[in-house]
């Protein structure tokens, strides 16, 4: 069963609260973890990942567009930055 990954960030002009309260937090665990020091900036979106049933066809991929744009996105304030489909569960990342 495929899974079509959907993900919305925030305008790029935008700014944005919550990625910045993270770079904040970032940046007080730097201070004990030098690796974190490093980070400059975060911005936080949103993954949105999709089940069907059968193929991800093109016409199953306009579809999942077409709700990203109008359902799980507000295009005021976010960008549909990626879809594509992933066939296997995601794996663990360390």
């Amino acid at each position: 069963m495929p899974t079509i990954v959907v993900e919305v960030m925030p305008k790029a002009e935008l700014l944005d609260p919550q990625g910045k309260a993270v770079a904040g937090a970032l940046g007080r665990l730097g201070q004990t973890q030098s690796a974190l020091a490093t980070v400059t900036g975060v911005r936080v979106g949103k993954r949105f990942e999709i089940s069907i049933d059968g193929e991800a066809d093109a016409a199953t991929l306009a579809a999942v567009r077409e709700l990203a744009d109008t359902v799980l996105s507000n295009s005021v304030i976010e960008d549909v930055v990626g879809i594509h489909v992933q066939n296997a569960p995601s794996a663990a990342v360390v």
